[in-house]
């Protein structure tokens, strides 16, 4: 259930080319859904209990319900309910997994180490919130070890037990479940002592600092600072390229992506030192990256509207805002304008006063209504509470609230003359923005 999601539906596709009979549903129709009857598996609109007809395993996303009719009906009828972290517990019996974690980046480096196994010619499985740019879907079961996006939201990796370990950063999320950042932190340690083998974590991350200092074993460092087991240096943004050499345990890595921001090397250096550990050649590390190509919505550049340079990311926190602005001025663009789609209520409230700073180097903010993803607002809360806290933060920050996304295009087009990129930022549907700019976009 939620087949359309992308959780879902990468864990449809893996099921599926198990051997596995896989059916799914989602409350609207999709491309998504699509893609799965491609893959030969059924998919239905809305919920009914006559899609139990043959069932013996219902899976479901976090976002149904329990009330939901069709897991009221798997109740009734003895069919076997499996969440999905149970689902991921259970893909975890059969494969050793390779977990890449952390509140943001996630998507970037499973891709980034996707893009690595295969350059080392290894059929490994994989399984991630996005298709892999150049590879294909999001789910596959392959031959070899598991390659997974490890969730934190609503405890997903909770039960979870990975061979290895990829910890990118730690920052307050998800606070409808955790409730604070203590809680968060906890939760991604646990994670960490639970993994069998080599755990690399990035250096350079508060959050993930504080994890290390609870831990009580051993984890392999990587990052700018004197003195790690694993250095990154020569670091050089450009637009869309980043270069910079990795060294350690006697070697040397000279690293290029084609894709730029401190965030996608940290990304990439997290993932390199991972590969490495589990023996995986150095040639081989140094072509995947190369491979790479980004990940769907991040840092993802859309084309040029009237000049203007447009990326889409998915960031959506305010690490994320703000290590994806440092990217845009460290590739040279000095006029910047943000439209950004505040994502779920919870989160809203819980972060408001940290939204403010994460917009640090704007020129220009324009801010959506919120996202709800699903989620009750009771007391009917709105994008305006972002802007109205940006405001009194930083009044040399042009910053305006548009609740329509068709708003949100007429303030585009008066800043044209006075922007060099547009960053399209969030985790709901304000990417369509860009293509309400009509056919000026190339």
């Amino acid at each position: 259930m939620g087949a359309g999601g992308a959780g879902m539906s990468g864990l449809a596709l893996l099921l599926g080319e198990m051997g596995a009979s896989v059916s799914g549903c989602d409350a609207v129709d999709s491309a998504v859904l699509q893609e799965l009857r491609d893959h030969h598996i059924d998919t239905f609109v809305g919920h009914s209990e006559r899609h139990l007809e043959g069932v013996e395993v219902l899976t479901w996303s976090p976002a149904v319900a329990p009330e939901n009719v069709e897991v009221r009906a798997a109740n009734a009828q003895g069919v076997t309910l499996l969440t999905r972290a149970g689902a991921l517990h259970e893909l975890a019996t059969m494969k050793r997994v390779i977990g890449l974690c952390g509140t943001h980046g996630k998507t970037t480096a499973t891709s980034m180490m996707v893009q690595v196994s295969l350059a080392a010619g290894r059929d490994d499985g994989w399984l991630l919130g996005a298709p892999v740019l150049g590879v294909g879907a999001n789910g596959h079961w392959g031959q070899g070890d598991l390659i997974v996006e490890l969730d934190e939201s609503f405890g997903t990796f909770g039960a979870l037990a990975p061979y290895a370990l990829g910890l990118l950063n730690v920052e307050a999320d998800h606070l409808d479940h955790y409730r604070n950042l203590e809680a968060v932190e906890a939760a991604f340690a646990q994670l960490a002592a639970r993994t069998v083998g080599p755990v690399v974590v990035w250096g350079e991350d508060a959050g993930v600092a504080r994890v290390r200092g609870t831990l009580r074993r051993e984890v392999v460092v990587v990052g700018t600072s004197p003195g790690l087991e694993w250095r990154v240096s020569d670091l050089n943004l450009e637009r869309r390229r980043a270069t910079f050499v990795l060294r350690g345990e006697g070697e040397t890595l000279a690293i290029t992506l084609r894709v730029t921001g401190a965030h996608n090397v940290a990304n990439a250096s997290v993932t390199a030192v991972l590969a490495r550990t589990l023996g995986i050649a150095s040639a081989a590390v140094v072509s995947g990256l190369a491979n790479f190509v980004g990940a769907p919505r991040r840092y993802q550049y859309r084309g040029a509207w009237r000049g203007v340079d447009i990326y889409e990311d998915y960031a959506h926190l305010p690490g994320e805002i703000a290590a994806t602005l440092e990217a845009t001025r460290a590739s040279g663009y000095e006029r910047v304008t943000v439209v950004f789609q505040p994502h779920r209520v919870t989160r809203t409230l819980a972060l408001l006063d940290a939204f403010a700073p994460a917009f640090h180097g704007a020129r220009h903010v324009i801010v959506t209504n919120l996202y709800s993803a699903g989620e009750a607002n009771p007391t009917s809360v709105t994008g305006e509470v972002v802007a109205d806290a940006l405001a009194r933060y930083d009044a040399s920050i042009d910053t305006s609230y548009r609740a329509e996304l068709a708003g949100v295009v007429a303030a585009l087009e008066a800043l044209v003359d006075d922007s060099d990129v547009i960053l399209v930022l969030g985790a709901g549907d304000v990417g369509a923005v860009v293509g309400m700019l009509g056919g000026g976009v190339t």
